[in-house]
């Protein structure tokens, strides 16, 4: 694997993956350039630190679910391409109900991603007694205010269920994004300053 990144699924196992930009349920409504195959790759230091919090959360009944770790820098170009189409607002009733898509730029949708970087995940937990995800108040990648850590618009259940997660990053050494429950991003990351554009595959 290019620059010691490795696969997430082969090297913690225990995870659910649901890489979404390789489909066409996300905010943009298509197969997202550069995912060629369902897979997430991470700097190898990055993936210690989420099979620690995976471990974590698995001693709480709790197994992760990824929906998406390094994101090529011509993927993050297709969300700028499609943000510049403002008649294409296909998916706004599912993604973004409560936002104008002119201002997804504005803390949302970046042009130069963490992502890029190879030690950004995106993730959720699911009971493994059910095989439920948690209820986090809002979906993955619903671009609002609901999203926000902190907010007021959800149950203290959600927000309960939002801080397991935290507590779990977090002692494994990721650090949150305030605006989205699900994104998190290894505090040490290796490549702080190179933004990586090899294909997901």
């Amino acid at each position: 694997m290019q620059y010691g990144f490795v696969s997430v699924g082969r090297y913690i196992g225990n995870v659910i993956l649901e890489v979404r930009y390789y489909t066409d349920y996300n905010f943009v409504g298509e197969r997202i350039d550069g995912y060629h195959a369902p897979v997430a790759l991470l700097t190898r230091e990055a993936a210690d630190a989420l099979k620690t919090a995976s471990d974590l959360l698995a001693e709480q009944g709790w197994i992760i679910k990824v929906y998406d770790a390094y994101r090529p820098q011509r993927a993050v170009d297709h969300f700028v391409r499609w943000g510049a189409d403002l008649g294409d607002q296909r998916m706004k009733s599912i993604f973004y109900p409560d936002m104008e898509k002119s201002r997804l730029f504005d803390g949302y949708i970046a042009r130069k991603s963490s992502h890029s970087r190879g030690s950004t995940v995106d993730l959720t937990i699911v009971d493994a007694a059910t095989g439920r995800d948690a209820d986090m108040g809002s979906p993955f990648d619903l671009l609002g205010e609901i999203s926000n850590h902190g907010t007021g618009l959800i149950t203290p259940a959600q927000a309960a269920n939002r801080s397991i997660l935290r507590r779990a990053m977090e002692q494994a050494g990721f650090q949150a994004l305030p605006k989205e429950w699900w994104h998190y991003t290894l505090r040490d990351e290796p490549y702080p300053d190179t933004y990586f554009d090899f294909p997901v595959e």
